[in-house]
C-alpha cells in the first residue's frame, strides 16, 4: 500500500513533508523523519478487482430506503489490478461532502476516497448519527457498511486497508464506526471531534488504531469538553482508546514547531496519538479558513499525517 500524495500546487511541500515526518517521527510511529514504508501486510482484493469503475463523481446509495448521496473520487492512474486503499471522509453540521473534499486535502492521497452526505436533522441541517442534532432514525452505521459493500463491488479495493476519518460531527462519527464496524475498519483519524457521549457500551470486536487532532483553542468542540452538551473532554475521550487498546496510561509528550504538541500511548495492542494544536481552532490543520473558525496551523498537513497513519496501520 502506497498513500504517497503527488503534489500539483506550486508550493513547495518539503518543508511541511519534514515536519509531518518528525511529528511521526516524534510519535514513534516512523524511526526518521522522512516518509513511511509501504505497509508489509499482504492486500486483499475487493470483488471489483479486474472490472472497469466509475471515475470520480458524484453517486447515489439506498440505504434504508433512503437514497443517499456521496462524492467519489478515483486516482488518476486508477488500474483495475491494483487494490486501493478506501477513506471514509465524514463532513462536519451542516457541510458536504463536497466542501470537506475541498479543504482536506485528503483527494491527493493514492486512494480511493469517499465523501458521503449525511441526512439532514436539526435546524434543516445534514449531520451524522450519534449527535442530538442528526436526523432521528437514520442508521448511518447501516449506510457505512451498505457503501463500504457497494464500492468494495465496483472498485478495487484492499479490504485491509479501509479508513474513517472526519471533521466535527462527522469526526465524532468515526468514533461510533471505531465501536461497532471494528471488523471493516483499520484505523480513524478524528479532526475536531464531537464526540457526543451517547451511554452506550463501546466494546470494538478488535484493537483499532486512533489518530486524534484537536485545537486546544477550539470554541466550537471545546478542547476541555462541554458538560451542558454532553460532549467529553477531548484528552478522557483519547485516553478512553488507550484503555480500549491496552496501552499504557501514561502516553510520551513531544513538541514540534511551537505551536503542536503530541501525546504517544505506548505498550498498545493498536496504536493511540494525539495532537493538540496549541490555540487552534476549529479547523482542519494545513488548510485555510474555509476549513472552520479559529486559528489554522501550518505547522503540518492534517491531510498528510493521517495518510501516514493510515499506511502504517492495515486490519
Amino acid at each position: 500500500m502506497n498513500l504517497a500524495r503527488p503534489r500539483t500546487s506550486s508550493r513547495d511541500s518539503r518543508p511541511i513533508r519534514r515536519r509531518v515526518g518528525a511529528l511521526l517521527a516524534a510519535a514513534g510511529l516512523v524511526t526518521a523523519a522522512t516518509t513511511l514504508p509501504s505497509a508489509t501486510a499482504a492486500a486483499t482484493g475487493s470483488a471489483g478487482c479486474g472490472t472497469q469503475a466509475a471515475p470520480t463523481g458524484d453517486y447515489t446509495l439506498v440505504s434504508g430506503g433512503i437514497t443517499r448521496t456521496y462524492r467519489l473520487h478515483v486516482p488518476d492512474e486508477y488500474k483495475p489490478s491494483k487494490s486501493y486503499p478506501l477513506i471514509v471522509v465524514y463532513h462536519g453540521r451542516g457541510k458536504t461532502g463536497a466542501q470537506t473534499e475541498a479543504f482536506s486535502g485528503l483527494s491527493g492521497l493514492d486512494a480511493v476516497v469517499a465523501y458521503p452526505n449525511g441526512v439532514i436533522g436539526d435546524e434543516n441541517k445534514q449531520a451524522w448519527q450519534g449527535a442530538p442534532y442528526s436526523a432521528k432514525g437514520v442508521d448511518d452505521v447501516k449506510f457505512t457498511g451498505d457503501l463500504l459493500d457497494d464500492l468494495e463491488s465496483k472498485y478495487c479495493v484492499d479490504t485491509n486497508a479501509v479508513y474513517a476519518t472526519g471533521k466535527s460531527n462527522g469526526a465524532g462519527f468515526t468514533g461510533i464506526l471505531a465501536c461497532r464496524m471494528a471488523d471493516r475498519f483499520a484505523a480513524i483519524a478524528p479532526v475536531s471531534g464531537a464526540f457526543y457521549i451517547e451511554g452506550t457500551h463501546c466494546a470494538p470486536s478488535r484493537p483499532v488504531p486512533v489518530l486524534d487532532i484537536h485545537g486546544t483553542g477550539d470554541t466550537t468542540i471545546p478542547y476541555g469538553g462541554d458538560g451542558e452538551r454532553d460532549l467529553p473532554d477531548v484528552r478522557t475521550w483519547v485516553r478512553d482508546w488507550a484503555v480500549r487498546d491496552h496501552c499504557k496510561q501514561d502516553p510520551r509528550t513531544s513538541q514540534l514547531g511551537d505551536d503542536v504538541l503530541t501525546f504517544t500511548y505506548k505498550g498498545c495492542k493498536a496504536d493511540v496519538v494525539h495532537v493538540a494544536v496549541t490555540d487552534g481552532g476549529h479547523s482542519w490543520p494545513g488548510s485555510d479558513s474555509s476549513s472552520g473558525p479559529g486559528y489554522v496551523t501550518q505547522t503540518f498537513e492534517a491531510s498528510e499525517l493521517i495518510g501516514d497513519f493510515f499506511e502504517a496501520h492495515t486490519r
